[in-house]
Protein backbone atom coordinates (compact mmCIF):
# COMPACT_ATOMS: atom_id res chain seq x y z
CA UNK A 1 0.00 0.00 0.00
CA UNK A 2 1.80 3.25 -1.04
CA UNK A 3 0.43 6.99 -1.05
CA UNK A 4 -3.57 7.62 -1.29
CA UNK A 5 -4.76 8.45 -4.31
CA UNK A 6 -5.57 12.36 -3.18
CA UNK A 7 -1.66 13.10 -2.13
CA UNK A 8 -0.52 11.65 -5.17
CA UNK A 9 -3.06 13.57 -7.49
CA UNK A 10 -1.68 16.37 -5.56
CA UNK A 11 1.95 16.02 -7.10
CA UNK A 12 3.14 17.39 -10.71
CA UNK A 13 4.19 14.34 -12.74
CA UNK A 14 5.91 14.10 -15.86
CA UNK A 15 4.88 10.86 -18.12
CA UNK A 16 8.08 8.88 -19.30
CA UNK A 17 8.77 5.17 -20.55
CA UNK A 18 9.87 2.62 -17.98
CA UNK A 19 11.24 -1.03 -18.97
CA UNK A 20 10.20 -3.67 -17.27
CA UNK A 21 11.53 -7.23 -17.60
CA UNK A 22 9.75 -8.76 -20.72
CA UNK A 23 8.09 -12.68 -19.83
CA UNK A 24 11.19 -14.90 -20.19
CA UNK A 25 10.82 -18.93 -20.00
CA UNK A 26 14.32 -19.31 -18.27
CA UNK A 27 16.11 -17.30 -15.69
CA UNK A 28 17.35 -13.76 -16.54
CA UNK A 29 21.13 -13.89 -16.86
CA UNK A 30 23.68 -10.88 -18.10
CA UNK A 31 27.35 -11.13 -18.62
CA UNK A 32 29.94 -8.73 -17.49
CA UNK A 33 32.46 -9.38 -19.60
CA UNK A 34 32.77 -10.87 -23.46
CA UNK A 35 30.02 -13.92 -23.24
CA UNK A 36 31.16 -17.12 -24.53
CA UNK A 37 30.60 -17.61 -28.26
CA UNK A 38 27.23 -18.43 -29.46
CA UNK A 39 25.85 -16.60 -26.35
CA UNK A 40 23.82 -13.05 -25.98
CA UNK A 41 25.34 -10.46 -23.60
CA UNK A 42 22.02 -11.17 -21.93
CA UNK A 43 19.26 -12.93 -22.51
CA UNK A 44 16.37 -9.84 -21.04
CA UNK A 45 14.17 -8.69 -23.00
CA UNK A 46 12.90 -4.95 -21.97
CA UNK A 47 9.03 -4.52 -21.42
CA UNK A 48 8.44 -0.59 -21.75
CA UNK A 49 4.94 0.75 -20.04
CA UNK A 50 4.57 4.54 -20.07
CA UNK A 51 4.26 5.87 -16.72
CA UNK A 52 3.60 8.50 -14.75
CA UNK A 53 6.51 9.35 -12.57
CA UNK A 54 5.70 12.07 -9.80
CA UNK A 55 7.64 14.86 -8.37
CA UNK A 56 8.51 13.71 -4.90
CA UNK A 57 9.64 17.29 -3.61
CA UNK A 58 6.94 18.35 -1.93
CA UNK A 59 6.42 14.80 0.40
CA UNK A 60 10.18 14.42 0.59
CA UNK A 61 9.93 14.60 4.40
CA UNK A 62 7.07 11.47 4.60
CA UNK A 63 9.56 9.24 1.83
CA UNK A 64 11.85 7.35 4.26
CA UNK A 65 14.53 4.40 3.58
CA UNK A 66 12.08 2.60 6.05
CA UNK A 67 8.92 3.34 4.50
CA UNK A 68 9.30 4.10 1.11
CA UNK A 69 12.64 2.60 0.54
CA UNK A 70 13.97 5.91 -0.34
CA UNK A 71 14.73 9.25 0.85
CA UNK A 72 16.84 12.77 -0.11
CA UNK A 73 18.91 14.39 1.97
CA UNK A 74 21.47 16.76 1.80
CA UNK A 75 24.95 16.37 2.21
CA UNK A 76 27.73 18.71 0.87
CA UNK A 77 30.80 16.89 0.17
CA UNK A 78 34.69 18.29 0.50
CA UNK A 79 35.50 16.03 -2.78
CA UNK A 80 36.78 18.39 -5.37
CA UNK A 81 36.72 15.46 -8.41
CA UNK A 82 34.61 12.86 -8.36
CA UNK A 83 36.55 10.90 -11.22
CA UNK A 84 39.60 10.94 -8.93
CA UNK A 85 39.44 7.31 -7.58
CA UNK A 86 41.61 7.94 -5.00
CA UNK A 87 39.76 10.79 -3.44
CA UNK A 88 36.90 9.29 -3.62
CA UNK A 89 38.13 6.66 -1.34
CA UNK A 90 40.10 8.86 0.93
CA UNK A 91 36.95 11.16 1.44
CA UNK A 92 33.66 10.51 -0.29
CA UNK A 93 34.15 7.09 1.42
CA UNK A 94 34.63 8.10 5.28
CA UNK A 95 31.64 10.71 4.30
CA UNK A 96 29.72 8.32 3.65
CA UNK A 97 30.09 6.39 6.27
CA UNK A 98 29.47 9.04 8.82
CA UNK A 99 26.44 10.13 7.17
CA UNK A 100 24.58 6.88 7.34
CA UNK A 101 25.54 6.19 10.65
CA UNK A 102 23.84 9.44 11.93
CA UNK A 103 21.14 8.65 9.58
CA UNK A 104 20.43 5.15 10.45
CA UNK A 105 22.10 4.45 13.99
CA UNK A 106 23.99 1.79 12.52
CA UNK A 107 26.96 0.10 14.51
CA UNK A 108 29.05 -0.37 11.87
CA UNK A 109 28.75 0.96 8.05
CA UNK A 110 31.46 -1.30 5.21
CA UNK A 111 30.94 0.86 1.79
CA UNK A 112 32.36 -1.94 -0.77
CA UNK A 113 31.77 -0.16 -3.81
CA UNK A 114 31.35 2.73 -5.80
CA UNK A 115 30.60 3.39 -9.65
CA UNK A 116 30.86 6.76 -11.79
CA UNK A 117 28.43 7.31 -14.62
CA UNK A 118 28.38 9.69 -17.29
CA UNK A 119 25.92 9.42 -20.09
CA UNK A 120 27.67 9.13 -23.88
CA UNK A 121 24.34 9.60 -25.98
CA UNK A 122 24.23 6.01 -28.45
CA UNK A 123 26.71 4.20 -25.88
CA UNK A 124 26.19 1.04 -24.59
CA UNK A 125 26.57 0.11 -20.19
CA UNK A 126 29.95 -2.32 -20.50
CA UNK A 127 31.56 -2.72 -17.35
CA UNK A 128 34.43 -2.66 -18.61
CA UNK A 129 34.07 0.95 -19.46
CA UNK A 130 34.76 4.33 -17.65
CA UNK A 131 32.64 5.79 -16.63
CA UNK A 132 29.72 3.58 -17.26
CA UNK A 133 26.57 4.39 -18.73
CA UNK A 134 23.09 5.05 -16.91
CA UNK A 135 20.79 2.34 -16.69
CA UNK A 136 17.89 2.41 -17.56
CA UNK A 137 15.90 -0.95 -17.13
CA UNK A 138 14.11 -1.22 -13.72
CA UNK A 139 15.95 -3.18 -10.98
CA UNK A 140 16.99 -3.62 -7.53
CA UNK A 141 21.22 -3.93 -6.88
CA UNK A 142 20.78 -7.20 -4.57
CA UNK A 143 18.10 -9.74 -3.83
CA UNK A 144 17.48 -11.70 -0.39
CA UNK A 145 20.05 -14.29 -1.50
CA UNK A 146 22.77 -11.59 -2.62
CA UNK A 147 22.78 -9.21 0.18
CA UNK A 148 23.70 -11.71 2.88
CA UNK A 149 25.96 -13.45 0.46
CA UNK A 150 27.92 -9.34 0.13
CA UNK A 151 28.89 -9.82 3.87
CA UNK A 152 29.83 -13.39 3.38
CA UNK A 153 32.35 -12.37 0.58
CA UNK A 154 33.46 -9.03 1.61
CA UNK A 155 33.59 -9.80 5.76
CA UNK A 156 34.27 -13.44 6.25
CA UNK A 157 35.85 -13.30 9.67
CA UNK A 158 33.35 -11.78 11.37
CA UNK A 159 30.22 -12.33 8.54
CA UNK A 160 28.22 -14.88 11.14
CA UNK A 161 28.41 -12.52 14.00
CA UNK A 162 27.29 -9.51 11.77
CA UNK A 163 24.44 -11.08 9.99
CA UNK A 164 22.84 -12.07 13.00
CA UNK A 165 21.70 -8.48 13.67
CA UNK A 166 19.54 -6.26 10.96
CA UNK A 167 22.16 -5.61 7.72
CA UNK A 168 21.17 -3.05 4.88
CA UNK A 169 22.09 -2.64 1.77
CA UNK A 170 22.19 0.97 1.02
CA UNK A 171 23.26 2.99 -2.17
CA UNK A 172 24.25 6.56 -2.05
CA UNK A 173 23.33 8.21 -5.62
CA UNK A 174 24.06 11.82 -6.55
CA UNK A 175 24.86 14.10 -9.30
CA UNK A 176 28.37 14.78 -10.08
CA UNK A 177 26.82 18.60 -11.68
CA UNK A 178 24.00 19.94 -11.16
CA UNK A 179 21.17 20.80 -11.28
CA UNK A 180 20.69 17.70 -12.79
CA UNK A 181 18.47 17.66 -15.99
CA UNK A 182 19.68 14.60 -18.30
CA UNK A 183 18.40 11.04 -17.11
CA UNK A 184 17.37 11.57 -13.76
CA UNK A 185 16.76 8.30 -11.66
CA UNK A 186 13.39 7.32 -10.99
CA UNK A 187 12.41 4.49 -7.85
CA UNK A 188 9.58 3.32 -6.86
CA UNK A 189 8.05 3.00 -3.45
CA UNK A 190 8.93 -0.42 -2.13
CA UNK A 191 5.15 -0.33 -0.51
CA UNK A 192 3.37 -0.82 -3.65
CA UNK A 193 5.45 -3.47 -4.64
CA UNK A 194 4.99 -7.72 -4.70
CA UNK A 195 7.70 -9.79 -3.55
CA UNK A 196 6.66 -11.84 -5.93
CA UNK A 197 7.47 -9.30 -8.94
CA UNK A 198 10.83 -9.36 -7.82
CA UNK A 199 12.76 -11.52 -10.02
CA UNK A 200 16.21 -13.10 -9.38
CA UNK A 201 18.65 -12.53 -12.39
CA UNK A 202 22.20 -14.10 -12.46
CA UNK A 203 24.95 -11.38 -13.01
CA UNK A 204 28.00 -13.14 -14.52
CA UNK A 205 31.21 -11.73 -13.53
CA UNK A 206 34.81 -13.99 -14.68
CA UNK A 207 34.74 -15.48 -11.04
CA UNK A 208 31.56 -15.43 -8.95
CA UNK A 209 27.81 -14.96 -10.10
CA UNK A 210 26.03 -12.15 -8.57
CA UNK A 211 22.30 -11.77 -7.75
CA UNK A 212 19.82 -9.29 -8.77
CA UNK A 213 16.03 -8.41 -8.98
CA UNK A 214 14.82 -7.85 -12.23
CA UNK A 215 10.98 -6.53 -11.93
CA UNK A 216 7.45 -7.60 -13.46
CA UNK A 217 5.15 -4.90 -14.09
CA UNK A 218 2.24 -4.00 -12.25
CA UNK A 219 -0.26 -1.01 -12.38
CA UNK A 220 -0.09 -0.89 -8.81
CA UNK A 221 3.67 0.40 -9.00
CA UNK A 222 3.76 4.38 -7.68
CA UNK A 223 7.04 5.54 -9.24
CA UNK A 224 8.72 9.49 -7.85
CA UNK A 225 11.92 11.39 -8.86
CA UNK A 226 13.50 14.38 -7.47
CA UNK A 227 13.94 16.77 -10.48
CA UNK A 228 17.20 19.42 -10.88
CA UNK A 229 18.98 17.13 -8.26
CA UNK A 230 22.29 19.44 -6.96
CA UNK A 231 25.86 18.09 -6.07
CA UNK A 232 24.59 18.54 -2.53
CA UNK A 233 21.77 16.10 -2.18
CA UNK A 234 22.17 12.38 -2.39
CA UNK A 235 19.43 10.07 -2.66
CA UNK A 236 19.26 6.81 -0.44
CA UNK A 237 18.13 3.93 -1.89
CA UNK A 238 17.26 0.73 -0.21
CA UNK A 239 18.59 -2.34 -2.17
CA UNK A 240 18.25 -4.97 0.86
CA UNK A 241 16.72 -5.42 4.57
CA UNK A 242 17.13 -8.43 6.38
CA UNK A 243 13.74 -7.06 8.76
CA UNK A 244 10.78 -8.83 7.44
CA UNK A 245 8.69 -6.99 9.71
CA UNK A 246 6.71 -5.01 6.92
CA UNK A 247 9.46 -1.86 6.51
CA UNK A 248 10.63 -1.60 2.85
CA UNK A 249 13.21 -4.40 1.72
CA UNK A 250 13.65 -3.29 -1.72
CA UNK A 251 13.39 -0.57 -4.13
CA UNK A 252 13.41 -0.80 -7.76
CA UNK A 253 14.92 2.08 -9.64
CA UNK A 254 15.57 3.01 -13.00
CA UNK A 255 17.42 5.94 -15.10
CA UNK A 256 14.66 7.30 -17.82
CA UNK A 257 14.54 10.12 -20.13
CA UNK A 258 12.44 13.09 -18.93
CA UNK A 259 10.06 14.62 -21.84
CA UNK A 260 10.34 17.94 -19.94
CA UNK A 261 14.31 18.24 -20.21
CA UNK A 262 15.53 20.93 -22.43
CA UNK A 263 17.31 19.84 -25.69
CA UNK A 264 20.75 20.87 -24.77
CA UNK A 265 20.70 19.68 -21.32
CA UNK A 266 24.25 18.87 -19.77
CA UNK A 267 24.56 14.66 -20.54
CA UNK A 268 24.20 13.47 -16.99
CA UNK A 269 26.91 12.83 -14.61
CA UNK A 270 26.70 10.68 -11.07
CA UNK A 271 28.42 8.70 -8.80
CA UNK A 272 27.14 5.96 -6.77
CA UNK A 273 28.17 3.88 -3.65
CA UNK A 274 27.08 1.09 -1.94
CA UNK A 275 26.90 0.34 1.35
CA UNK A 276 26.36 -2.70 3.84
CA UNK A 277 25.03 -1.17 7.55
CA UNK A 278 25.29 -3.37 10.13
CA UNK A 279 22.93 -2.97 13.07
CA UNK A 280 23.00 -5.01 16.64
CA UNK A 281 19.44 -5.51 16.91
Amino acid sequence: MGLQNETIRALSSVTAELNYLAPLSVRPRTYTYDPPTGEARSNVLPEPHLLPIHDARAISGILTLDSAGFALVRHQSRVTNFYDEDQVKSVYYPEAEQLLKGLTGASRVFIFDHTVRKRIEGAADRRNDEPRQPVGRVHVDHTAKSGPQRVRDLIPDAADDLLKGRVQVINLWRPIRGPLKDAPLAVCDARTVAFEELVPADLVYPHRVGETYAVRFSPQHQWFYFPDMTASEVLLLKCYDSKTDGRARFAPHSAFTDPTSPADARPRESIELRALVFHKE
